[in-house]
Parts: C-alpha cells; sequence; structure tokens
C-alpha cells in the first residue's frame, strides 16, 4: 500500500509534535506551489476528566497513584482505561508530585551508562514514593510515540487507505526526528521504540535538518534568493535538553541550489532543563531567606514551576512572575510556599547561559567526585556559546554566512541577537538571519517536508552519516604478558555515507574466529572526514569506542576457534544503523551478518 501522507514527528525532550501533509494533493493551479505540511493538534488530558487538543504535547509521563482519581478521570476518546496521562496535565500534576513524573526520556536514550531498557523512570529520590512501577527509557519513548499514533489516527478515523480499512499511521510516510548527535545506538532504541508503539518502519531525520527543511518549505521560492552558492547556514538548536549545532553548505547541481550537511556538533546535555534549574535555585534562595528550607520533593516541584513561568506566552510582559510548590505541612492551601522571579531576573538567568566569549572558547570543566548519583551525563560547562565556539572552530574550514535558530529557549529574541552577533563577530562578518516558521513546530513540520521531498514534491538535503565508523582488527601477535594484542580500526563508513547505501572491502585480508564467543568492537569519529572505506587507523585512543557486539560464528565443518579467512561489507541502513556482513573467501561464500544494535542487558 503506497502511503497516503507524509507525517512528521518531533519526539522532543520537553515537548512533542505532530506534522502532516496529504500526498495525493495537487496545487491550486499552473504555476502554485505544492500544499505545504500543517501540524496537527493533539488532544491530551488538560484535568480529570478533561480533554483538550493542543499544538504541543508536552514530553512528560505521569504515573498516578491508583487512588489518586476516580476511574475514568484520565480516559482517552480512543482509550477509556488508560491508566497513565501523558501530556499537559503531566507535566503539571508533576511538578507536584515530581516522584510519579517520568521527564527527559529521549536523553536517556542516548544515555550509554545505564541499561536504557531498563525500569529505572522515574529515578528513586529522598521523600517520593516508592511503590510506583517504574518504565525504561525505551518504554517511555514508545508511551509518548503511542500517544501521537493515537491522535494523528483519531484525526484521521473518517478516512480509508486503498484497502478501504481506517487509516493507520504505520502505512504512512513517518518521519521521526532524533538529535544530530545522537549515536548509533541512540537511534536503534529510537526506532526500537517506535516499534513498540506500531510504528514498524521509520525514517530517522537529524532535528536541524528538520528545522531548515521547514525554513526551505516556509519560504517557498523566496529561500533561493536569501541564500547563494557557497553559503554555509549554522543551525543552532536549543531544546529543553539539548543543544544541536550543524552547517550546511548551499552548493549548485545542474544549474539549481542545494543543500548538504557538513558537520554536526557532539551530544550536549545543556539546554532549557538548565535554565529552569537555574530560576529554581534562584528563587530557592528567596525562599531560604523568608526562612523556608526545602528538601528534594521541593526542589524538584519548584524546577517544574519555574519551567512553567518560563513558558508562559506572556513572560515578556512588564510584571514579576508567581511561583507557588505545596509545602510540608498537614494543610493543602494553607501550606503553600509562595515567591516570585522578576522579568528581569528571568532573563538575566537565561542570558549567563549565553554569555560573550571569545572565538578560541573553550567548555570549562572540573574534577569529578569520585562518586555520583545516577542520573544524565549533564555538560560541565553551562555556557552554550563556549560550546558553540568550540564546535565552530573544529570546523572551521566551514565558515558560516546565515544563521538558523531553532529550539523555544530562542523565543527570547535577546537570546538570538546576541548569539548571531557573536559568530559575526568570530567569522568577522554579519550572519544573515533566517527566520524560523516556529521555533515550536519547525522540526515536525520540517520532518513532513522531508518525506514530500523524498517522494520527489521537494527539496532535499544530502547528508548521509554524521560520522565514520569503523571495526576493531586485532593484531597477529606474539603473547606478551601483561600486554593486550594491539588493535587497529579499519573504516566501514565513511563520513557523509548516505542512508541505504553500502560498500564492500573484498581486498581486505582479515580472519574471523568461528565456534567461539568473540566480541566485535566498534568505533567512531566526527573529525577524520577524509577516510575512505578499508582505511587504516593504528591509534584507536583518537577514535570513541562504541559498545561491543558479542556473536558466535557458526563453525560448521572448521574446527572450533579457527579462523576463517574474510572480506567485509558494510551498510547503512535507512535508520542510520550501521551493518557489517562477513563473507567468507572460501566456495561457496558463507556469510555472517551482524546489526549495530544495542546489546541485550546480561541477566
Amino acid at each position: 500500500m503506497s502511503a497516503r501522507y507524509a507525517v512528521g514527528i518531533d519526539l522532543g525532550t520537553t515537548n512533542s509534535a505532530l506534522a502532516d501533509v496529504d500526498l495525493a494533493v495537487e496545487p491550486a493551479g499552473p504555476g502554485e506551489p505544492l500544499p505545504g505540511p500543517l501540524p496537527l493538534s493533539v488532544p491530551q488530558i488538560r484535568a480529570p476528566f478533561e480533554v483538550s487538543a493542543l499544538e504541543l504535547l508536552p514530553s512528560f509521563i505521569y504515573l498516578p497513584s491508583p487512588h489518586e482519581a476516580p476511574p475514568g478521570a484520565f480516559a482517552l476518546p480512543w482509550d477509556p482505561a488508560r491508566n497513565f496521562v501523558v501530556g499537559r496535565y503531566a507535566k503539571e500534576r508533576g511538578a507536584q508530585v515530581p516522584g510519579r513524573l517520568v521527564s527527559s526520556s529521549k536523553s536517556w536514550l542516548s544515555h550509554a551508562a545505564v541499561d536504557r531498557r531498563s525500569a529505572l523512570l522515574p529515578l528513586r529520590a529522598p521523600g517520593f514514593d516508592d511503590d510506583i512501577v517504574r518504565i525504561s527509557p525505551v518504554e517511555a519513548g514508545a508511551r509518548l510515540l503511542t500517544h501521537l499514533r493515537e491522535a494523528w489516527e483519531a484525526a484521521h478515523a473518517f478516512e480509508t487507505g486503498d484497502d478501504g480499512a481506517p487509516m493507520r499511521l504505520a502505512d504512512q510516510a513517518v518521519t521521526l526526528t532524533v538529535p544530530a548527535s545522537f549515536d548509533p545506538q541512540a537511534r536503534e532504541l529510537t526506532v526500537q521504540a517506535a516499534s513498540l508503539a506500531g510504528l514498524a518502519k521509520v525514517t530517522l531525520l537529524e532535528e536541524p535538518q528538520a528545522a531548515l527543511y521547514a525554513w526551505v518549505q516556509g519560504a517557498g521560492d523566496a529561500w533561493r534568493a536569501q541564500v547563494k552558492p557557497g553559503d554555509v547556514i549554522l543551525v543552532v538548536d536549543v531544546g529543553g535538553g539539548t543543544s544541536d549545532y550543524s552547517l550546511i553548505r548551499v552548493g549548485e547541481e545542474q544549474g539549481r541550489l542545494s543543500l548538504e550537511r557538513l558537520a554536526v556538533g557532539e551530544h550536549i546535555l545543556l539546554g532549557g532543563d538548565n535554565i529552569d534549574l537555574a530560576l529554581a535555585m534562584r528563587a530557592a534562595q528567596k525562599l531560604t531567606a523568608d526562612g523556608h528550607k526545602l528538601d528534594a520533593w521541593q526542589m524538584a516541584a519548584l524546577t517544574f514551576a519555574c519551567r512553567q513561568v518560563k513558558e508562559e506566552p506572556g513572560r515578556a510582559e512588564p510584571g514579576p512572575a508567581a511561583l507557588a510548590i505545596p509545602g510540608r505541612g498537614s494543610g493543602l492551601l494553607g501550606g503553600m510556599l509562595r515567591t516570585e522571579l522578576s522579568r528581569e531576573e528571568l532573563q538575566e538567568t537565561a542570558l549567563a547561559f549565553f554569555p560573550d566569549v571569545p572565538a578560541d572558547a573553550q567548555p570549562q570543566s572540573a574534577r569529578r567526585a569520585g562518586l555520583s548519583a545516577l542520573g544524565l551525563p549533564y555538560a560541565q560547562d553551562p555556557a552554550i556559546t563556549r560550546h558553540l565556539a568550540a564546535f565552530l572552530r573544529k570546523n572551521a574550514t566551514a565558515r558560516p554566512t546565515a544563521i538558523l535558530f531553532n529550539g523555544g529557549v530562542f523565543k527570547d529574541a535577546a537570546l538570538r541577537d546576541r548569539v548571531a552577533t557573536m559568530v559575526g563577530g568570530w567569522t568577522g562578518a554579519p550572519l544573515k538571519r533566517l527566520e524560523a516558521q516556529s521555533l515550536d513546530l519547525s522540526v515536525a513540520l520540517g520532518a513532513a517536508y522531508s518525506g514530500m521531498a523524498r517522494a520527489g514534491r521537494g527539496i532535499r538535503i544530502r547528508g548521509g552519516i554524521a560520522r565514520s565508523y569503523y571495526v576493531g582488527v586485532e593484531a597477529a601477535a606474539p603473547a606478551i604478558p601483561g600486554f593486550a594484542a594491539p588493535v587497529h580500526a579499519v573504516c566501514l563508513a565513511p563520513f557523509g555515507m548516505e542512508e541505504g547505501s553500502a560498500v564492500d572491502l573484498p581486498d581486505l585480508e582479515v580472519g574471523a574466529f568461528v565456534g567461539e564467543t568473540t566480541a566485535f568492537r566498534f568505533f567512531s569519529s566526527a573529525d577524520r572526514r577524509d577516510d575512505r572505506p578499508g582505511a587504516r587507523c593504528d591509534d584507536v585512543t583518537e577514535l570513541v569506542e562504541l559498545s561491543p557486539i558479542e556473536a558466535t560464528l557458526p563453525a560448521q565443518d572448521a574446527p572450533v576457534g579457527s579462523v576463517i579467512p574474510v572480506g567485509l561489507h558494510a551498510a547503512v541502513t535507512e535508520v542510520g544503523t550501521l551493518s557489517l556482513e562477513l563473507v567468507s573467501h572460501e566456495s561457496p561464500p558463507r556469510h555472517w551478518r551482524l546489526e549495530f544494535s544495542v546489546r541485550e542487558s546480561a541477566e
């Protein structure tokens, strides 16, 4: 069945969104543009027994107590018996009961130091309820995506597909966005979450690319007048949990402008959530001065309250923002703790994350404590501009000439002005300002537009993978006590290799052990962009080592533990994960396939 709709899903750290476009609709007339994607409102719980459709779905999951509300209080139009809440009410209720709130699940998906399939959310903390059935980051992502799938299908409930059956999102051209810095493991886990949500086939797209797609679609043919061949567009995407940077070059192919992704930044857990916490610390100081001592439960509630006032549409209006959190007394209303933050305090706190720094600034780091509480690996340096300076210096050969902002943090025009002026000072020339359609919805709109482009109805950005990937090859060397055999790395997939493409390395002479369990080591690099397939890196410390794959290749007729000469066939799947096939040199050849994925956790 061919897809009727191109659908974009922005699975955000703080907010998620949906957009789609009907691929069957033609232009209104000769010379008219094709209709572009539109956002879809998402029905969600606003209060017990109350459902509202909103453009944004806050990416929060609330796990209520069985005795918290009457049966049916959290019923959705498509599910009268749902026992958890996703969206606005989850976010607001979670500010009062943070121990039952799951947040930042997308950031947890990229946290390689924990088992992302284990039930660890919400994290335990002093004073939090201990009777909650916790869920894994993958399950949390699946619940958010399930809600979005159900919302889309409810919006199209009166339509049928080619076979006369009700429209299913799984049958459409679905594009799901991820941070540009997500590695293959985080991408694979995102795909697994989508599969659990009933979306077995999705295309992954990097969020900064989606934002640029949205700008291209919103500008129409005028985008070609705003940029020219040779321009380099810097996309600065600061969302709730991450800061993402990309450089995209404007080129020319057969007389037409084209777009090519040049570089992406590292995964930086630094964004609007950090600003929320900074505001909470400032408000907590006021409460402490008034004689109130906050515990961990109240501090979490204060952080969520600060997030709400920061994101209020009228937060730029004069006058202070009121904050109220539950006290620890017996009376609810009488026990509320109240304070406020002025407009100047809100803006001053946000600007502190964007200090004016020189072009050679480096992110600062401090010596870590020997022990740390379980949590996300947040960036040590809160200065977003220092991380941006380091990214541009690493990619100094691609000097930006234009800038596009994305993410709710940049609703504050003062922040956009500061960053654009600063980068212009670094490069020696003012940057062209490209105006986003919507700082909240651009990623979802751009994801839907990319589906149009894949169907031949729009401009495509040539991107490919954002890193080079390597496999480790152990040297055939004599054993030496206290020293492991040296390992070098062979490039399997170079930077920019297109998703859905493959490469053969038949001339590479390596051997594979058969009949016993071995570990295949994989590495990546965002810096080695000139390596071609088969290129060798002798110093693997220059690379980032990824999780290995443990496998046992069947020996069949060969002795257990013997080595069979093999060639390598590498492929990058449509969703950006890496697969490796080992092909024996014997006749007929034997094949062993390794899918680069997350290993099952050991029991």
